[in-house]
């Protein structure tokens, strides 16, 4: 297994790593791709820093006995990514959340859909799922720019096409429409999209994400993640 590291402001997975720097976030790079096609493991070494504009002091629960809980950490944010190999760069809008608990994922949900949008100087968050129990938990969250959040009506929901896999999405927008624009990850278990939609009355490009945690613990996927997520065991 790769040795790891848990510090209050540092984790560290084998060679790669992330830290918190006085106010920004560091986060190295340093692994071996295996992606389907590719017969041999390239290098994949940078760092990416994220620079949170705003910072929420706030965890959520997502269920009754507090199992699960969900922390947006800095809803809004800027992010440099500078890559040695290969050597690409870029720069842009970013996000940063954690989720944690005292059980796995896959005991407490089915399946769960996230998405985030900025609305002028805010920031738009929806968070809905289906608890293992068979309940369901659905949050509208907007968070200001000092990173406060306050509760917003759940909006319709939108239902959105089925990825290649097969995997269930959806979104909540205005009069429950909402377009795909591009879709940048899509496996068995989990996707990312790009969506063009309407959040009370603003037209917005918002990111959203499905997983389904029953997909997710079927075998032939478990068979497959160490072919996905390659770990070097020496």
């Amino acid at each position: 297994m790769e040795q790891t590291e848990q510090q209050p402001d540092t984790f560290r997975v084998g060679p790669s790593a992330m830290r918190w720097d006085n106010d920004r976030l560091t986060i190295d790079i340093d692994e071996r791709d295996s992606r389907v096609g590719i017969p041999w493991r390239r290098r994949v070494k940078g760092k990416v820093v994220i620079h949170p504009e705003m910072l929420n002091q706030r965890s959520f629960k997502l269920d009754p006995e507090g199992k699960h809980n969900w922390h947006p950490i800095a809803p809004r944010a800027r992010v440099e990514m500078q890559m040695e190999h290969p050597g690409i760069s870029w720069k842009g809008s970013a996000y940063v959340d954690s989720n944690h608990g005292s059980e796995a994922i896959e005991h407490g949900f089915q399946h769960w859909h996230w998405s985030r949008a900025h609305v002028g100087k805010d920031v738009a968050v929806t968070y809905e799922g289906l608890r293992r129990d068979g309940s369901y938990f659905a949050s509208a969250l907007r968070f200001d720019s000092n990173g406060e959040s306050t509760e917003r009506e759940l909006l319709p929901v939108s239902p959105l096409p089925r990825t290649f896999w097969g995997v269930k999405r959806q979104t909540r927008a205005d009069h429950g429409i909402a377009k795909i624009r591009k879709t940048w990850e899509d496996t068995p278990f989990y996707c990312r999209s790009a969506l063009d939609m309407q959040i009370e009355g603003e037209k917005v490009v918002a990111i959203q994400e499905s997983i389904s945690l029953d997909r997710l613990i079927n075998p032939v996927v478990q068979w497959l993640l160490p072919f996905r997520m390659p770990r070097d065991t020496k």
